[in-house]
């Protein structure tokens, strides 16, 4: 069976690197939440040895996480666990937790729910890394950006790209303070985190 791929994944990882670099920096752990294909897993693992990358995500993606792993495995690289953000995480507590492309997929009950779950989860001075693409003042940044919530909205009704006062709100609420908010290629952000 073929591996699952992401055309987008490969692309931005690079990018994403250097600053996790320096997020993580005295992290031991990262809970990963939303693997996906499992190649930011993959890159980032190799790269970040001093930290044990904990994947996760819903069940139906672990095969195709478990063959990148198989494929590129690492010593500070673990299999995925099944986490489903409407229900309790599989972890006790964590250094670090980072998710990309996620907020805009789920709904956003399931947004609200993950700062539930990083709030419980994330240790103190601990760091939080989310990649993705996010409006500001309720407005795109980009018409590829306006055409990318129109697609969203056809798989899923209640998917959409966030606003980033909305999410800060809810990260606030969580007793996390904004580090800097990112600017990435291809109209996207990494807003990084740290729980007070």
């Amino acid at each position: 069976m073929n591996k699952p791929f992401s055309q987008a994944s490969e692309n931005n990882k690079v990018h994403i690197l250097p600053i996790l670099q320096q997020a993580f920096s005295t992290a031991d752990s990262v809970l990963e939440i939303g693997s996906g294909t499992g190649q930011h897993a993959v890159y980032f693992a190799k790269q970040l040895a001093h930290v044990n990358w904990q994947t996760s995500d819903l069940a139906v993606n672990h095969s195709g996480i478990n063959q990148w792993i198989a494929e590129y495995p690492s010593s500070n690289l673990q299999p995925p666990l099944a986490l489903d953000l409407s229900k309790p995480w599989p972890i006790e507590h964590t250094s670090a937790i980072y998710t990309a492309n996620t907020l805009h997929i789920v709904s956003w009950e399931l947004v609200i729910a993950f700062f539930e779950g990083v709030k419980k989860h994330l240790l103190p001075k601990g760091k939080l890394c989310i990649y993705g693409p996010f409006n500001y003042q309720g407005k795109f940044t980009s018409e590829s950006n306006a055409n990318f919530e129109l697609w969203l909205k056809q798989q899923h009704e209640l998917s959409g790209i966030r606003d980033f006062e909305a999410v800060l709100t809810l990260a606030e609420k969580a007793g996390l303070t904004l580090v800097k908010d990112h600017e990435m290629p291809a109209n996207n952000r990494l807003l990084e985190f740290i729980n007070q």
